[in-house]
Parts: structure tokens; C-alpha cells; sequence
């Protein structure tokens, strides 16, 4: 794993985007962390990582956590059976 400040990776970023190809890249700013570059190979990994990263799926996974703990929701079998149905 690399760590540059935002300068040098301004600098270099063509070579610090391969460098991500291998490993996360750790970029500063007055010497603190502020984003991190990572390789991706296909579309289903930056899928994943827009979603974990999103402010707003993590508040809407957040909020489906809160009601299923206080009883509400669906069983995963009930889910699929309705999604059947509706698609019949």
C-alpha cells in the first residue's frame, strides 16, 4: 500500500493509478488521509464499491435494519414467492 499527498499524486497520477492496480494508494492532504485510489478489474466490483460508499444506500440499508429489529419485514422465502408472483 502506497501513501502520497495530493500534490505528488496530481503530479503522477498516471502512475499512481497502476500503482492501484496492485494495491490500495493512500492519498494526503497536510498529512492526513482524504481518499483512497483502488484498482478495480470489472463493472460488478465498482458496482459494490458505489454502494457500499454511498451516503444514500447506507442510510436507506440503515433504515430497512431498523424495521426488520422492530418486527417488521419479510421472510427471504416470502420476498422471492412475491417476487415470483408479481412477475407472473
Amino acid at each position: 500500500m502506497k501513501i502520497a499527498p495530493v500534490a505528488e499524486v496530481k503530479a503522477q497520477f498516471s502512475a499512481f493509478v497502476k500503482a492501484s492496480e496492485d494495491s490500495p494508494v493512500i492519498v494526503t492532504k497536510n498529512g492526513k488521509p482524504v481518499a483512497v485510489l483502488v484498482g478495480v478489474s470489472d463493472e460488478d466490483e465498482i458496482e459494490r464499491l458505489v454502494f457500499a460508499y454511498s451516503k444514500n444506500i447506507r442510510a436507506l440499508l440503515d433504515a430497512a435494519e431498523k424495521r426488520i429489529l422492530a418486527g417488521g419485514g419479510i421472510e427471504h422465502d416470502e420476498l422471492w414467492r412475491q417476487v415470483d408472483e408479481d412477475a407472473a
